[in-house]
């Protein structure tokens, strides 16, 4: 039999460190930090050419995980980059790592396959493609010997934010694959310039490599009950257009907690078992973009070490991260601080301070601040629609519908709206009526009425739209017709 490597990549994350830019319902793995294709595009494009490095290995198209909240933007930036997937399976909660892997090997251990799974989280930037291929065939030969590989970076500087993997045992010189020694937990500075100076240490990546049968003889071994929750979340789960739907309250039972704790840490204790934990050292430019810090690391500076992107005007500044998404940003004298604008939020900290984001992010939810959730711009399946201005009983949005596609059939019990066409050309349902509207003209839906909005045309569709009642949350809709499967709570 043939032997297959399906790509696993996990797209659950919320990237809290990345706020304001990251937002739980739009998170990093869904923006473009570098470049213009989004982080999800790049982990899923860095596969091409990859086939040819894996000489009797078969390489399937890749299998995605992914928040059910995240599903129809992550199909479409899929195929905006013309990956079609194997399939996406829709987590209803987050659970970390070790559940959504055992999830994807057991999807995959079916009809007789037992395919290799390469595990790469949707938000790590990686270089040098070669060379991550290279690291992936190394791997691909120890995995069927019945090893889990990890990948371990071999580190650059004494860095405090990763887990390091003590090497043991060389087992190829060429590659330099290693048995595990052990994982250890972030140091600190001494132990970490320790760790880089002795050259038996390499950063834990996140990702990982190993038969999908192997995965589940240790998942039943060290963690039976992620084991069991996952089989009863596939078993009561159910095809949904082109996603699988993990059953809600089986994964949600599903206790939580990552590949390393899970599984590769008891790997190196004795007497673990026939399944061994193996390393494969990768020098590819890789980083996890964990926080602001870690994306100036990776990003293009000027002379002065300034990383910049958008419009922004930098003055006797050193060694600082300027973004700017929406408005001009000048700035004047910084030196190794973050400055980070978007539509509703500005951040401004201390790069030494840049993971502490996430205290904000957390007193925002605390305050049910909605800037922690979303952007002003707001991505669904039929195109997108973003917040002008709210009021008292009123609110603007611009709403923008790609071409062919139509928001749901539907009507509200609190909120009467106005659009008015400023770009190509609606079919609106109103009622019992069905008319055209092209640029500069408008129409009225009553409240209560049943209505939907349509773009028939080949260019996008642009509206404003003024809603006004006494109530204007996303939640008052009642759907009659969608074309995406969705529920009322799901929105516009």
């Amino acid at each position: 039999m043939s032997v297959e490597l399906v790509p696993v990549i996990l797209s659950g994350g919320a990237g809290t460190r990345l706020w304001p830019a990251s937002r739980e319902q739009h998170p990093k793995q869904l923006l473009a930090m570098l470049g213009d294709r989004t982080m999800i595009q790049q982990t899923a494009m860095r596969l091409d050419g990859l086939a040819q490095q894996l000489g009797g290995v078969s390489l399937r198209a890749p299998l995605v995980i992914c928040n059910e909240a995240h599903r129809f933007i992550v199909a479409e930036q899929l195929r905006q980059a013309h990956i079609k997937p194997e399939r996406i399976v829709l987590e209803p909660v987050g659970r970390n790592t070790a559940p959504a892997m055992t999830v994807a090997a057991q999807l995959s251990c079916v009809e007789g396959r037992d395919p290799l799974l390469l595990i790469m989280p949707a938000d790590h930037v990686i270089e040098d493609e070669k060379k991550f291929h290279g690291a992936i065939a190394a791997a691909c030969a120890l995995a069927q010997q019945s090893f889990i590989v990890t990948f371990g970076v071999v580190p650059h500087r004494a860095e405090t934010g990763y887990g390091y993997i003590k090497k043991a045992r060389t087992l190829d010189t060429h590659s330099g694959a290693a048995e595990v020694a052990s994982f250890v937990e972030k140091p600190d500075v001494a132990t970490a310039q320790l760790y880089v100076g002795s050259g038996d240490y390499l950063w834990n990546s996140g990702m990982f490599l190993c038969r999908a049968s192997v995965w589940l003889q240790a998942a039943n071994m060290f963690r039976h009950d992620i084991a069991e929750a996952c089989a009863q979340a596939i078993a009561d789960g159910r095809a949904d257009m082109d996603f699988f739907r993990l059953a809600h309250n089986a994964f949600e039972a599903c206790p939580m907690d990552s590949i390393d704790y899970a599984v590769m840490e008891p790997l190196t204790r004795p007497h673990a078992g026939a399944v061994q934990a193996g390393v494969v050292p990768l020098d590819a430019g890789w980083s996890d973009v964990g926080s602001w810090d870690s994306l100036w690391e990776v990003h293009d500076k000027d002379a002065q070490g300034n990383a910049m992107r958008g419009d922004v005007r930098a003055l006797d500044c050193r060694n600082s991260l300027m973004i700017a998404e929406h408005r001009y940003v000048a700035a004047i004298g910084l030196e190794n601080i973050v400055v980070v604008e978007t539509a509703d939020a500005v951040l401004v900290a201390h790069r030494e301070r840049a993971q502490d984001v996430k205290a904000i992010v957390a007193g925002l939810k605390k305050e049910q601040r909605t800037e922690a959730l979303t952007h002003r711009k707001v991505y669904r399946p039929w195109g997108a629609y973003e917040g002008i201005d709210l009021g008292n009983r009123f609110q603007v949005k611009r709403i923008t519908v790609n071409p062919g596609a139509s928001l749901s059939l539907q009507m509200h019990h609190h909120r009467a709206e106005h659009w008015i066409v400023v770009h190509g050309t609606a079919r609106v349902t109103r009622g019992d009526e069905e008319f055209f509207l092209t640029e500069n003209q408008s129409t009225y839906i009553p409240l209560g009425v049943v209505h939907r909005l349509a773009n028939p045309g080949t260019i996008p569709l642009e509206i404003i739209e003024v809603q006004s009642g006494a109530y204007l949350g996303e939640d008052d809709i009642v759907r009659f017709q969608d074309n995406y499967g969705r529920r009322s709570v799901d929105g516009a």
